[in-house]
């Protein structure tokens, strides 16, 4: 930090260059193991931007919690990040959206002008689908739960709540993979297995790295590293976790239950 640029609090960091190097290499192998089988490249590359990750988010903690270095100013940059990370994520899911109802307003002949294509046994949105609606719903309570202990400076409260969603997020990765498990279809079958296995997974994706997240600000909930005036960190989880929400109760309601 120089003393001639009171604004710039936050010291240059190595890591974006660097995870934008690793996410190409892992793009680059994604395509050579569709193609080629070939999975070292992949693998090296998932593996470099983790560890970039690591080492980056680690810093952003040191920075705010032990150096004092975010400053009102550095606040209000990570929050505007934050959200136009989660806008870019919403246009990343609209595009899914598109595709399936561009494909079930107006089958196609390909797949016999009916939605879903006659070959295709859809899952009952009354038993699995359902429940974890329910479970994702009652994850979204648990953690506004938290951030309100949190804004109160009530730690117990906070851990417990906390615990309750990181459960609820573990319990909803294991049903949706179960889900998957007893599919009569496939990701190769139509343009409905298409993208119902984009979408959904996609989000299951994103659940899982949501519950890490929580697991994280839980760790440093108990650490300490929050109060009530500083705690960015938690409340970007917080609208992540929100936005998971949202994204599937569009996925449950569109290709769930109307598509069915």
């Amino acid at each position: 930090m120089k003393k001639n640029h009171p604004f710039h609090m936050v010291t240059k960091s190595p890591w974006p260059i660097l995870s934008s190097m690793n996410i190409m290499t892992t793009m680059i192998g994604s395509v050579m193991w569709m193609t080629k089988k070939e999975t070292t490249t992949m693998i090296l590359g998932i593996t470099l931007t983790m560890m970039c990750s690591s080492m980056w988010w680690r810093d952003v903690i040191r920075e705010s919690t032990f150096q004092g270095n975010h400053t009102i100013k550095v606040t209000k940059g990570l929050k505007m990040g934050m959200i136009l990370f989660i806008i870019s994520e919403v246009m990343f899911f609209v595009s899914f959206f598109w595709s399936f109802f561009h494909s079930s307003l107006s089958p196609s002949i390909e797949i016999g002008m009916k939605w879903p294509p006659k070959s295709i046994v859809t899952f009952n949105p009354m038993e699995v689908p359902l429940l974890n609606t329910i479970i994702l719903l009652s994850s979204g309570i648990s953690i506004t739960w938290a951030h309100q202990s949190m804004l109160a400076n009530k730690l117990k409260p906070f851990k417990k709540s906390m615990l309750i969603t990181v459960i609820m997020g573990i319990y909803f990765s294991i049903l949706q993979k179960w889900e998957y498990s007893e599919s009569k279809f496939t990701i190769s079958d139509s343009i409905y297995g298409s993208t119902f296995f984009m979408s959904t997974g996609f989000h299951g994706i994103h659940v899982i790295i949501g519950t890490t997240f929580i697991v994280v600000c839980l760790l440093r909930g108990i650490k300490l590293h929050f109060s009530s005036n500083h705690h960015l960190g938690f409340e970007a989880a917080t609208w992540y976790w929100h936005f998971v929400d949202v994204v599937w109760l569009f996925l449950y309601i569109s290709i769930y239950w109307w598509g069915s």
